[in-house]
């Protein structure tokens, strides 16, 4: 895909409000990052009370993955997790706009060797990783140290896409950006010996999906992983990285490669990622991405986990 490119048509008063937003977001993002992290916060506690939708489908998951809290102690991760999302708002304006030096003060990796034996060896990397609302962040820091190439379905407004593309790929000149549904781009980029970054732990729908526990539950889960695996000739490579609980930054940990995978079927393949999933969640279930319908798709017969929103009264 081509780099981003500034266009004449980004200047049409259709996209001034944005640039204003945009503008003063860069303002704003230059703060101490202590202070950003209580910004952040009060953006989630905003968010909290007024994305209704969110709150509930967050506070289901909640009540289905984890049925031995109770609803006190769910209520206050639920909180927690909003707080975690508010203060992603920030991280990704920090990963666009950051110099890179700030930026790099934030990062304590570990593991980098495994992507550097790969790299050597020519051989393709599936960085699998998994949706922590410090995603955007997470992506950037581990660009400066070594080129991940990313999965990237384009925007629909045309200006968010410039930024958030152009912010995302300054990190590393060399990386490149793959459409989601553009597969043989994917497997040639592994076949040529070089990383991507993946994450397979959504509900993608029934196609192409096995139903394997995730916290105990059947749950909708993609067999590309191993696809891309066997097809691109690559290693599976987990990936994780968290907010560290003192202000620090961020812990970016490349796990070992998966031993013996591709295994004997894709259903195995499906629950041992599952399974490394849940295990990662459990460590750290505050900043996972709890707002997404994760159950949406359910095994035929079965009924929704989630309950539809009462249609607020219609006032005169």
């Amino acid at each position: 895909m081509d780099r981003p490119r500034f266009r004449a048509s980004f200047l049409h008063p259709r996209f001034w409000l944005l640039w204003l937003g945009l503008a003063l977001l860069w303002l704003v993002v230059q703060l101490p990052y202590r202070v950003l992290l209580l910004l952040g916060r009060g953006l989630g506690a905003l968010m909290y009370r007024v994305a209704r939708s969110r709150r509930q489908i967050a506070r289901r998951n909640l009540q289905l993955c984890f049925p031995e809290l109770n609803d006190k102690q769910r209520e206050r991760l639920l909180r927690e997790n909003f707080a975690s999302t508010g203060i992603a708002f920030f991280e990704m304006a920090m990963s666009w706009w950051w110099s890179k030096d700030r930026l790099h003060k934030l990062a304590h990796v570990e593991g980098l060797e495994h992507l550097q034996q790969a790299q050597a060896e020519g051989q393709g990397v599936i960085l699998m990783a998994l949706h922590f609302t410090t995603l955007e962040i997470g992506a950037a820091l581990l660009s400066q140290r070594h080129t991940i190439d990313g999965m990237y379905r384009e925007h629909k407004n045309a200006v968010f896409d410039f930024v958030q593309r152009r912010g995302r790929e300054r990190h590393n000149l060399d990386a490149s950006a793959i459409e989601r549904e553009d597969v043989r781009a994917m497997l040639k980029v592994l076949r040529a010996g070089r990383a991507i970054w993946y994450a397979p732990d959504q509900d993608y729908g029934r196609k192409q999906s096995l139903f394997v526990p995730w916290f105990g539950i059947n749950a909708a889960t993609v067999t590309a992983t191993t696809k891309f695996a066997r097809l691109g000739k690559a290693r599976v490579v987990p990936y994780t990285q968290t907010r560290l609980a003192d202000g620090s930054g961020y812990r970016l940990v490349i796990h070992p490669p998966l031993l013996d995978f591709p295994g004997e079927s894709e259903e195995a393949d499906c629950r041992r990622i599952n399974e490394w999933v849940e295990h990662v969640v459990r460590q750290h279930p505050e900043q996972y991405l709890w707002a997404h319908r994760r159950f949406k798709t359910r095994p035929e017969g079965e009924p929704s986990l989630y309950r539809k929103l009462p249609k607020k009264p219609i006032t005169p």
